[in-house]
């Protein structure tokens, strides 16, 4: 008997239906939760899964949360399940490996990217305040900015209308403090300590001249007019070139009378040394509070 094409994802009533047997689906499909396949020669990726579980959801269901957040590049950790955002409705699909949330959607608050329905930046913003950090939110927030997927305007909007919405106070609070210009996640972390701490706030992306005015540098972070610079050194800065040039750098500021402090992973923590760095930092350049 001549095997029926199944496809990247599709359901067991599905594939039945279309005359495949039971042991081409078990032979062929790896389960996501009832009823739903992946082929076994495609890779599990998050928005794979989404597509896989799109074929048994409501068409007005989206993508949210972590979930959401991850389909549009965000720094969050994979979640092992998909999180799925339905209007109200008096019986809600339950299945494992799903988590389904009520919520009021208004056409704003419900985007499409690669052909899924996910719930906007703003929504997305608003729908994890309730259980991140702030500063974890404020990095996501970021990373929305950044993308393009959020904007000031369109989260005022939503943040309005949200008065009894869970997390509402954290994402008001937070809003103000995203910034577009951060370029990672540690980046957003670290200025999140310092803007909520009693000492002055850094710039962003700080450029650095040598005294005949060409810029030589830039940092992550900084204060000009202490001449204090900041710098996160992620896993790239290990390679030997890169290394090479973060000397050169750094040299070229320190001749210029730039004091930097450089930080790494094991200082993401928490905020106690990135505060009390900066602040040593800052009193040695003349700052007083």
């Amino acid at each position: 008997m001549t095997e029926i094409e199944l496809g990247t994802a599709y359901t067991w009533a599905d594939a039945r239906a279309r005359g495949a047997t039971r042991g081409q689906i078990a032979q062929d499909g790896v389960r996501l939760g009832r009823g739903v396949y992946l082929s076994s020669s495609v890779e599990p990726e998050l928005a794979t899964r989404c597509r896989a579980w799109a074929l048994v959801l409501p068409g007005d269901a989206a993508f949210g949360l972590g979930t959401a957040a991850q389909l549009y590049g965000a720094p969050l950790t994979s979640p092992p399940t998909v999180h799925v955002v339905i209007p109200s409705r008096r019986q809600l699909p339950r299945r494992a490996g799903l988590i389904v949330h009520e919520r009021l959607l208004e056409d704003e608050d419900v985007a499409t990217r690669g052909g899924l329905r996910l719930t906007s930046g703003a929504q997305t913003f608003l729908d994890l305040a309730a259980g991140l950090p702030p500063a974890e939110l404020v990095a996501v927030g970021d990373a929305l900015l950044r993308a393009g997927h959020l904007d000031p305007a369109t989260l005022g909007r939503r943040l309005e209308r949200a008065d009894r919405a869970r997390g509402v106070v954290r994402a008001r609070t937070c809003a103000p403090l995203l910034r577009r210009e951060a370029a990672s996640r540690p980046e957003s972390l670290i200025r999140y300590w310092l803007v909520t701490s009693d000492l002055p706030d850094p710039d962003l992306q700080v450029p650095i001249h040598d005294r005949w005015g060409h810029e030589v540098a830039h940092a992550d972070l900084g204060h000009p007019e202490w001449r204090i610079a900041l710098e996160y050194e992620g896993r790239q800065h290990a390679d030997a070139d890169q290394f090479g040039r973060d000397v050169d750098r750094c040299s070229l500021m320190a001749a210029d009378g730039w004091l930097t402090l450089r930080f790494a992973a094991r200082h993401l923590t928490g905020p106690g040394v990135v505060v009390e760095r900066m602040r040593g930092a800052l009193r040695s350049r003349g700052w007083r509070p």
